[in-house]
C-alpha cells in the first residue's frame, strides 16, 4: 500500500460499480434467486488486482453519495488502492451490473449504466500534479463511449505523457455500451462498427501498452483479421501491443506485427478448467503490469498476466478472485512447469492455494486484540433465575456492552467484542457504526458433542450474519476422551469450517480441554495438531490461561508449523480472578502468536448481578465494565511492551 500519492505505480481511470453475481451457476439469469455483492468495472478491477501483487494504485472515477458508494470506496481502501481521485456524486446512483454463470461459454449480464455517476467523470476533477506523479496511467474504452469521459481519459493521458510518464490503454470493449447491442446482450464481445473504431484510434498516439482481446484488437484496427488488425494499430502507435487469446495465452508485439501471432512474444496459457471468464482480463491487466512497471522480462510479463488471468477464471467473481503476490508465486511454482497439453486442472479444488488467497486477502491485521466476552448465555439464564428477572433485563444488560468497550477504547481497532444473538442483538446491530472486532457464538452453551445453536445447517444461519462477524465456537475436547466423542466433535467442528469459507466468515475455535480431564504443556497442542490433520485452518484459536512458558511455546510451534497464516490466539479467562489472570499474562505475553484474551466473567459477574437486581444503574454498570476491562487491557499491554522490550535488548 502506498504510504502517499506521490509513491503511485498506476492510476487506473474510467469504470467503476457494483457486481451483483448470481449465486446459482448453471441455469438462466432468470432463474437466479440470490446475489453475491463485489467491486466491478474493468479499471476498478485492475486497481485491486494491482494492489494485491504489491503495485501501488489508486483509482480515478466517480460513485454514487449512496450506500454502495459508500462500499466501493471502503472496500478499495480496504484493498490497499488509494480513492485520493474517487469522487461522490450527490445527483447520479453508483453503477450496477447484474451477471450470471451459465455454463463455459455463457455468462449473461445486464448494465444498469443509465446516467451513472462514474460516466459523469468531468476534466474538472482531474489533479494535474497527482496525474503526472503516478508511473503510469490507465485508461479503459468505456470511458472512450461518451464525449465528457472521453475528454477525460484523453487529458490524463496527455498529462502523462507529458510528464514522461507511461499511458496504459484497455481496450475494454463491450458493444453494448455504446448502444450496439441490445440491452440483454450484455455478454457479447463484438459489433464492427467505423465510428467506435475512430474514437477508439484516437488515443493510440498517446498510449505505450495497448491491452485487448483477438475481438477488441479487431474493433481498435477496424478489421476482423487480427494480424491486419494489429498492422493497423501499428500503423498509428508505437506502443507494445498485447494480444490476448484466452486459453492459448497472449502474445505481445514490441515491434512490428509479423505476418503470423505466433512469431510474437508468445505467453503460454495455463490449463485451468474455466469456471467464470468475467474478470480474467483485468486480472491478466494486473499481472502485467506487475511484471511491466517494475521492469520485467516481456516474457515474464505474459507468465504472470496468464497466471493471474487462469487463477480468476476458475473463480466466482471478478475483484475478490484477483490474486494476492503470494498467491501468483505458489500458482507458478507448482502450475508453471506444465507441460504442453496437460490436462485442466480445476483449481478451485486446490485447498491450499484457495487457503492461501482466503488469508491473503483478509481485511485488518491484529498484533494486539483484547476482547470484552459478554456472549454466555446460560450463566446470564442462571443469574436471571436466581435474581427473579425475566429475559428483558438481560438483553438490557447485554447492549451497555458495547458502550463500555467504546467508554474505553474510542475506537481503538484492537480492541473487541464477543455477543450472542440470543441475547445481544441490538448490541451487535449496533456494533455496525464502530471499527471494533466482533465475534459471535455458534454452538449450544455446554454442548459435548458441540452442537449448533441454530440447528444443524449452519450455512443457511451464517449468511444470515453480516461478513465482520466472526463465528466463535467452544469446544470441549481432550486427546483422552471416547474416540466415538472425539470423532463427533470433529464432525461438528469440519462442518462448520465449511460453512464458514462457503459464507467468507472468519472462525474462531476455542479449546477447553481441562474440564473432566487433566492437561499439561502437550495436551491443547496435541488437541491443534489433530484438529490441524483433519483440515482445519481456524482463523483464531481461543485457549486457556496458562503460566507455563514451555505450553505457549507448544502452541507456536504447532501454528507455525501447520498454518502460519494464522490471526493467533487469544486468552479466554474462565472466571478467574483478576488478579490471577494479570499473573498469567507475561508467560503468555511472551509468545507472539498470542494477541491478548477474550474475558468475560471476571469483568461482569458483579457489575451484571448489580444492575440486574437493580442496585446499580445503566452509567454506572458502563463506568464498571470500562474500567474493569481497562484494568485487564493495560496489564495486557505492559506484559506485551515488556515482553518486546527484553526481546529487543
Amino acid at each position: 500500500m502506498a504510504e502517499s500519492d506521490d509513491e503511485l505505480d498506476l492510476i487506473a481511470i474510467g469504470r467503476v460499480g457494483i457486481d451483483l453475481y448470481g449465486e446459482q451457476v448453471g441455469g438462466r439469469l432468470e432463474d437466479v434467486t440470490s446475489f453475491a455483492r463485489y467491486v466491478g468495472g474493468s479499471p476498478g478491477n485492475t486497481a485491486i488486482g494491482a494492489a494485491r501483487l504489491g503495485l501501488r494504485s489508486a483509482l480515478c472515477s466517480r460513485v454514487g453519495a449512496d450506500h454502495f458508494g459508500r462500499f466501493i470506496r471502503e472496500q478499495l481502501q480496504r484493498e490497499g488502492v488509494s480513492v485520493a481521485g474517487l469522487h461522490d456524486d450527490p445527483d447520479r446512483l453508483t453503477a450496477l451490473v447484474i451477471l450470471g454463470i451459465r455454463d463455459r461459454e455463457r455468462f449473461p449480464l445486464i448494465f444498469y449504466r443509465e446516467n451513472c455517476a462514474d460516466m459523469a467523470l468531468d476534466v474538472g476533477e482531474l489533479d494535474e500534479d497527482w496525474l503526472r506523479s503516478a508511473g503510469a496511467v490507465l485508461i479503459g474504452g468505456t470511458h472512450l463511449s461518451r464525449p465528457n469521459v472521453f475528454a477525460v481519459s484523453r487529458r490524463a493521458a496527455e498529462l502523462a505523457r507529458a510528464a514522461g510518464r507511461r499511458v496504459v490503454f484497455d481496450v475494454d470493449y463491450r458493444p453494448v455500451l455504446w448502444g450496439l447491442a441490445g440491452r440483454d446482450r450484455g455478454e457479447d464481445r463484438f459489433v464492427a462498427d467505423p465510428e467506435v473504431t475512430a474514437r477508439l484510434q484516437a488515443i493510440l498516439p498517446l498510449c505505450d501498452l495497448i491491452v485487448g482481446t483477438e475481438e477488441e484488437m479487431h474493433i481498435l484496427g477496424g478489421s476482423t483479421d487480427t494480424v491486419a488488425a494489429l498492422r493497423a494499430i501499428r500503423e498509428r502507435s508505437g506502443a507494445l501491443l498485447v494480444c490476448k487469446r484466452g486459453p492459448q495465452g497472449c502474445v505481445a508485439f514490441p515491434g512490428d506485427v509479423p505476418a503470423s501471432l505466433d512469431e510474437g512474444v508468445v505467453g503460454a496459457g495455463f490449463a485451468v478448467e474455466v469456471y467464470n471468464v468475467l474478470g480474467a482480463g483485468d486480472a491478466f491487466m494486473a499481472g502485467f503490469l506487475r511484471g511491466w512497471l517494475r521492469g520485467e522480462a516481456l516474457a515474464t510479463c505474459c507468465s504472470w498476466g496468464n497466471a493471474c488471468g487462469a487463477i480468476v477464471v476458475s473463480r466466482h467473481g471478478c475483484a475478490p478472485a484477483m490474486p494476492t503476490w503470494p498467491e501468483l508465486q505458489d500458482f507458478l511454482a507448482r502450475y508453471g512447469g506444465a507441460p504442453a497439453g496437460t490436462a485442466p486442472r480445476r483449481l478451485r479444488d486446490d485447498r491450499a492455494l484457495e487457503h492461501l488467497h482466503r488469508v491473503t486477502t483478509r481485511a485488518g491485521c491484529w498484533d494486539q486484540l483484547t476482547v470484552l466476552a459478554m456472549d454466555h448465555r446460560s450463566q446470564f439464564e442462571a443469574l436471571a433465575a436466581r435474581l427473579g428477572v425475566g429475559a428483558d433485563r438481560i438483553e438490557g444488560f447485554k447492549a451497555l456492552s458495547l458502550r463500555a468497550v467504546h467508554r474505553f477504547a474510542g475506537g481503538d481497532g484492537r480492541v473487541g467484542l464477543l455477543l450472542d444473538g440470543r441475547y445481544g442483538r441490538r448490541g451487535l446491530e449496533d456494533a455496525a457504526d464502530y471499527p471494533y472486532w466482533i465475534g459471535r457464538p455458534i454452538e449450544v452453551p455446554g454442548s459435548c458433542p458441540v452442537a449448533f445453536e441454530c440447528g444443524p445447517d449452519v450455512g443457511v444461519e451464517l449468511r444470515t450474519w453480516p461478513a465482520n462477524h466472526v463465528v466463535k465456537c467452544l469446544v470441549f475436547h481432550h486427546p483422552d476422551d471416547p474416540q466415538d466423542l472425539r470423532e463427533r466433535q470433529e464432525r461438528q467442528l469440519l462442518r462448520l469450517q465449511h460453512a464458514a469459507l462457503g459464507t467468507g466468515h472468519e472462525l474462531l475455535v476455542e479449546i477447553i480441554a481441562s474440564r473432566e480431564r487433566p492437561v499439561d504443556a502437550g495436551t491443547v497442542p496435541a488437541v491443534m495438531q489433530r484438529f490441524y490433520d483433519l483440515g482445519m485452518r481456524p482463523d483464531w484459536w481461543k485457549l486457556e490461561p496458562n503460566g507455563d512458558p514451555q505450553a505457549w511455546q507448544a502452541v507456536q510451534r504447532t501454528i507455525q508449523d501447520n498454518d502460519p497464516h494464522c490471526r493467533g490466539v487469544v486468552l479466554l479467562g474462565l472466571a478467574a480472578s483478576p488478579e490471577e489472570l494479570i499473573a498469567g499474562f507475561p508467560a503468555a505475553a511472551a509468545t507472539p502468536v498470542v494477541r491478548g484474551f477474550a474475558v468475560g466473567r471476571t469483568i461482569w459477574a458483579d457489575t451484571a448481578e448489580a444492575w440486574l437486581a437493580g442496585h446499580i444503574g445503566d452509567d454506572e454498570a458502563v463506568a464498571q465494565l470500562a474500567g474493569r476491562f481497562g484494568e485487564l487491557v493495560q496489564a495486557w499491554r505492559a506484559a506485551r511492551a515488556d515482553a518486546e522490550s527484553r526481546n529487543a535488548a
